[in-house]
């Protein structure tokens, strides 16, 4: 047994794909983490007591539930086992910290935070500005637990002891399965609400374009809080009937060994990944690998052709996003070094210009996507109904993104209309990161923008006006950033300036600040941390 047939809306969910693998293939190996073997079984019984325990706190059908937590089964239990209630998984990015955390917590609304014992110094922190958590459910507990005013402290280990029994909820396929949490641009961070069809769905066409099957064994270590893990890789897994390896983090030196160890043919790469492996030094075994396929995004032509030259696998290259899925899509057969291939049969694409006109064939335009099948995208942005419409004008939804289609029908990824910046495979809010550097006293304002990094994908600048007299230096100013974002937000680059360009408006040039990208007076934080060269304008090094 391969494929599933899953036609009626109540077979469209997450939680009924794995009751029927385990139904079919229970004692089966589904996949394995630090070499032990788990069975559909094992995961099917360890989200039921996930489910029983999470109910027994009052968790309902429709309440967000976050799960702060790295790759390992238990996120894989709680994923499934909230499904089972109905409830709504939030991922959250274990490097999330100080007021963006919060943020993310209190504009999802979450009630559970499920969390690793190594990051409750993190939540400890913003406890106070919670507005609706109500239990923290800690992993790996050590000592006493911790007792944050009008927060309850339960233990994973006994709360998924109480047994299997949990009650069984209706869910059917355009229930809210989990709220993601986009990149904001010109704002906050925005929760796209996605239905439990939309799981199911990426998984078909993955698993289709990719031709995965019981003999298939795809390697997942990217983190399990990111959509490119669960629905790219897990999903795919589990509807296939393929194994999976769930790795703790992507490793270059750990790569090949156990892709080799377990007979991994597939992988999903993100940015930088491909350039890395091929920075080691070329063996003449580099082709003697168990991998067929790779599927993933953002590789140049010369990565791309480098690559399936030298290791002997497929790329199949795609455009998707946490809101849209995977409407661009490369084929066995079809496909182009440099594109992200051509339109999926299940949804319809327009490239428009700035007027919001289709654009002339081979012009570069913004990307509009809308889908063929319900409950395959987004639901809405939640409790940001402005920026669901917005995304939805004339009932197209709006990419933000400049693509262009050739002459052959493929489409090619031009740039980002969004003022994003992706850095080591993370989507990263340039307003995020501004405000976390405004909310240091001394500075006045501040602009984020990318900088091409020597991989691919960006490196963070911040641009810095500072207050009138203020002596703030760029190491301070980092430290501040460190105590306050991820560490892949922290800026690489910090420049003061005396003013930012502007419009007659007062609107922020960046494109500007994006031409002079590096100049002579701005300080690098890796050059500083690695001994060698370091710009510095006025004020960068702290006395």
């Amino acid at each position: 047994m391969s494929l599933l047939e899953l036609s009626s809306p109540l077979e469209r969910t997450v939680n009924h794909l794995l009751e029927r693998r385990a139904e079919l293939q229970g004692d089966q190996t589904f996949f394995w983490f630090k070499k032990k073997a788990l069975s559909y079984g094992d995961l099917q019984r360890m989200s039921s007591a996930a489910a029983k325990g999470l109910q027994s706190l009052g968790v309902a059908k429709g309440d967000r539930v976050a799960l702060m937590l790295g790759n390992r089964p238990e996120f894989l239990a709680c994923w499934f086992g909230l499904s089972k209630l109905g409830a709504v998984e939030v991922p959250v990015n274990t490097g999330h910290r100080g007021y963006l955390l919060s943020y993310l917590l209190n504009q999802a609304q979450c009630s559970v935070l499920i969390v690793e014992q190594s990051l409750l110094g993190v939540v400890e922190e913003i406890a106070g500005d919670l507005d609706t958590l109500r239990h923290l459910v800690l992993l790996d507990p050590e000592g006493e637990l911790p007792q944050p005013a009008g927060i309850a402290v339960h233990r994973y280990l006994e709360l998924v002891g109480q047994g299997e029994d949990y009650r069984p909820v209706p869910v059917d396929w355009s229930d809210p399965m989990a709220i993601m949490f986009t990149s904001g641009t010109t704002g906050p961070s925005k929760g796209a609400v996605l239905p439990q069809n939309y799981a199911i769905h990426t998984a078909e066409i993955i698993s289709a374009v990719a031709g995965y099957g019981p003999g298939d064994c795809l390697y997942n270590a990217l983190p399990l809080f990111h959509g490119n893990a669960q629905l790219l890789s897990t999903m795919p897994a589990l509807y296939s009937g393929a194994k999976m390896v769930l790795a703790e983090r992507f490793s270059a030196g750990q790569f090949w060994e156990e892709v080799a160890h377990y007979g991994c043919t597939e992988f999903n790469y993100i940015g930088s990944i491909l350039s890395i492996l091929l920075k080691a030094d070329p063996r003449p075994d580099d082709r003697d690998n168990p991998l067929r396929v790779l599927v993933g995004a953002g590789a140049t032509r010369e990565v791309y052709q480098a690559f399936e030259q030298r290791f002997g696998v497929s790329l199949i290259e795609g455009y998707g996003m946490s809101e849209i899925g995977l409407p661009l899509m490369s084929r066995p057969g079809a496909r182009k070094p440099g594109t992200c291939g051509k339109p999926h049969q299940d949804y319809q694409v327009m490239i428009v210009d700035d007027a919001g006109r289709e654009a002339v064939k081979g012009e570069p335009g913004e990307l509009l996507v809308r889908p063929v099948k319900p409950w395959s995208m987004l639901l809405e942005y939640y409790r940001m109904p402005e920026k669901t419409v917005e995304a939805w004008q004339g009932l197209w939804f709006h990419t933000g993104d400049y693509l262009q289609e050739d002459e052959e029908g493929f489409y090619r990824f031009i740039d980002r209309k969004k003022d994003a910046i992706r850095r080591r495979g993370e989507n990263i809010s340039s307003f995020e990161v501004e405000r976390v550097v405004m909310m240091h006293p001394e500075v006045l304002e501040a602009a984020a923008t990318p900088v091409a990094a020597e991989l691919g994908e960006d490196e963070v600048m911040i641009t810095v006006v500072r207050r009138l007299d203020s002596q703030l230096c760029a190491e301070e100013l980092a430290l501040h950033c460190e105590r306050g974002m991820a560490k892949f937000m922290v800026p690489r680059y910090i420049r003061f300036a005396p003013s930012l360009p502007k419009t007659p408006t007062e609107k922020v040039q960046k494109f500007m600040l994006r031409e002079q990208g590096v100049t002579a007076d701005t300080w690098d934080r890796e050059a500083k941390a690695g001994g060698g060269r370091s710009n510095a304008g006025r004020g960068a090094h702290c006395p």
